[in-house]
């Protein structure tokens, strides 16, 4: 299944690899766009819609909830077959939130099958951005429990309203009142309906750890949190990889302060 995608700028050498972009819940490729602004003259970008989102809220992946490992494995088949279909050969893989979960399992997912990436787009690095490596068995009943709360809410309720209270939460709390305002007009063009699937096929209840397997794999893993974003950066202190804490930005570091993960995402990539 292919999901929505965009490609900006050229390669300044044909051995460049394509950066990839994914999003966070509830957002679309185009909050990438202060980001890709600094890059498009030398490398060439790539953003993707995720399921339930932007163009892609229309998307029928089989995410089902109720699998063991909820939508991740059919997302990652997406991934690879949307990035093949627009003929990406080498590509760093670039993910926020909820999206740097999603290529976390997707680079996992390679790893242990290397067949995958022998015969289709090669994955070079991967930069992650606020992402959480999964939880304690113990821990998951509860989240699935507190995710299926808010994800009816989104389902039923009127998305402005639910918005008001989701940027309440504990992780956006480095987020102004005029900043918290606007990205609850920004992102009240969503679909209820598609973001409380997602929010289900994606709950961390049904992501694995997968803390041990990147720190196993042989494609370098740079970790990215904002210096306010104190929850991420206890699990980037305790992760093992290579972290990067940027200052004066919260969970969102991409929007908050685009020139600085840009600068870090350039030192990474060498």
């Amino acid at each position: 299944m292919l999901l929505y995608s965009e490609t900006f700028g050229s390669k300044a050498n044909a051995n460049q690899p394509t950066l990839v972009f994914l999003h966070g819940l509830l957002g679309n490729g185009h909050d990438w766009r202060y980001v890709i602004s600094q890059l498009a003259m030398t490398q060439q970008c790539m953003t993707i819609d995720l399921p339930g989102h932007g163009l892609s809220a229309f998307v029928d992946v089989d995410m089902t909830a109720a699998a063991l490992d909820g939508g991740f494995d059919a997302i990652h088949h997406a991934l690879n077959t949307t990035l093949s279909h627009r003929g990406v050969t080498d590509y760093v893989l670039i993910g926020y939130s909820m999206g740097a979960r999603l290529a976390m399992y997707h680079a996992c997912a390679l790893a242990a099958d290397p067949s995958v990436s022998s015969n289709g787009p090669r994955l070079i690095k991967v930069l992650l951005e606020g992402g959480h490596f999964g939880l304690p068995s113990a821990e998951r009943e509860p989240r699935y429990q507190h995710d299926q709360r808010w994800a009816a809410r989104f389902a039923q309720q009127p998305l402005i309203d639910v918005l008001q209270d989701w940027y309440q939460q504990s992780v956006f709390t480095s987020l102004t009142t005029a900043q918290r305002q606007a990205l609850v007009t920004k992102r009240s063009d969503n679909l209820g309906a598609g973001i409380a699937k997602m929010m289900l096929a994606t709950s961390l209840a049904k992501q694995p750890q997968l803390l041990p397997q990147l720190q196993q794999l042989s494609v370098p893993v740079h970790y990215l949190c904002g210096e306010h974003d104190t929850k991420f950066r206890d699990l980037a202190a305790a992760c093992g990889l290579a972290v990067t804490v940027i200052d004066n930005a919260g969970h969102n570091i991409h929007i908050e302060q685009p020139v600085a993960f840009t600068t870090a995402l350039l030192a990474f990539l060498g």
